[in-house]
């Protein structure tokens, strides 16, 4: 029984909040590595993006709340999460054509594409916090468990208990079902075969009658609609604070490069791999060492949860100093 214990505890305290929390960091990374092998830049504007796009989809949640619309025992943020995607969608659309294209047709090195898009970071961020302000925010309506961890054990008989959030099994059920789409536009469709043509050789896609602005429209569309998802996600299953998007840029950036920057399916391991480092670094071991029969007068924690984004920040410098292209060695599709 104590095995069982220990297994159901590390359940509930490590594998299901790190397996939500790397699908959260999957999406975020698809979309930095679409346009870091399309658009050949860094997006630093990202983690923005997806503030931006969170608040949107919490003002629409708000107003569908008040006319008495809701989704039952699911949040009815789901329902404002198209609009959410739109308005971002046509806010990053103004952003290229006003600053990025510039310097698209002007040829400019990628770094200053990045530090055109730290500019964009600090707006967004301000812009934000203007339209929804700084408070943390709760939008998680309907539902909050699948299953609780009184009914857990009142099934199981255990000591320990397991619960499953319903915003948990959202994020993992949208990010395989995004994930499966996605993929299967970048190699079934013609847009999609598009993009991949651009991405390895830009000159010879132009030569193929492929439409640049085209594919350069088509892909912000799909990194902001992985964004918002990703970011409406992340506070239905913690809560809304637009710093927090800031601070999550670090693990999204770890994802990609640690996958390897330009490959989707990189980033989507990536991001697993960075949420499992976090979680399994930052989570105190006590409880489970004591059901397996190894007692301790600490925690068995290696670092505290307040230093959860150093562990990125480390993950992030070994890759790059031994494998800077990543475990699947940065191939553009």
């Amino acid at each position: 029984m104590d095995i069982l214990n220990a297994l159901v505890a590390l359940l509930n305290f490590v594998v299901i909040p790190a397996a939500a929390y790397g699908a959260q960091l999957a999406l975020g990374a698809l979309g930095v590595t679409l346009i870091y092998g399309i658009l050949r830049f860094s997006n630093f504007a990202h983690g923005d993006t997806m503030a931006l796009g969170t608040a949107f989809v919490i003002l629409v949640t708000w107003g569908l709340q008040a006319l008495g619309v809701s989704l039952g025992p699911l949040p009815t943020a789901l329902l404002a999460l198209p609009v959410g995607i739109a308005l971002t969608s046509l806010v990053v659309l103004g952003t290229d054509r006003g600053i990025y294209r510039f310097y698209r047709r002007k040829k400019s090195e990628p770094i200053i594409l990045v530090m055109a898009s730290v500019g964009v970071m600090f707006i967004m961020n301000g812009v934000t916090r203007l339209v929804i302000g700084v408070d943390e925010i709760r939008f998680d309506d309907g539902a909050r468990f699948l299953f609780s961890v009184q009914q857990f054990k009142a099934w199981s008989g255990l000591t320990e208990g397991l619960s499953l959030r319903v915003s948990q099994a959202l994020t993992l059920v949208i990010t395989a079902l995004a994930c499966w789409a996605l993929f299967r536009f970048l190699a079934r469709s013609k847009a999609g075969k598009a993009m991949r043509a651009y991405a390895d050789n830009e000159d010879l896609a132009l030569l193929s009658g492929i439409e640049p602005e085209r594919v350069v429209r088509l892909t912000w569309i799909i990194a902001t609609a992985l964004a918002v998802t990703a970011g409406t996600l992340y506070g239905l299953d913690k809560s809304f604070k637009a710093f927090n998007y800031f601070q999550i840029l670090l693990p999204i950036f770890a994802a990609s490069i640690v996958g390897g920057l330009g490959n989707p399916l990189g980033a989507v391991a990536g991001g697993f791999i960075v949420a499992f480092s976090e979680v399994a670094v930052t989570y105190p071991w006590k409880k489970v060492a004591g059901y397996l029969g190894y007692q301790s007068d600490g925690l068995l924690q290696l670092l505290s949860t307040e230093y959860k984004f150093a562990v990125s920040f480390v993950i992030l410098i070994v890759v790059l100093l031994f494998r800077p292209t990543g475990l699947f060695r940065g191939k553009s599709y």
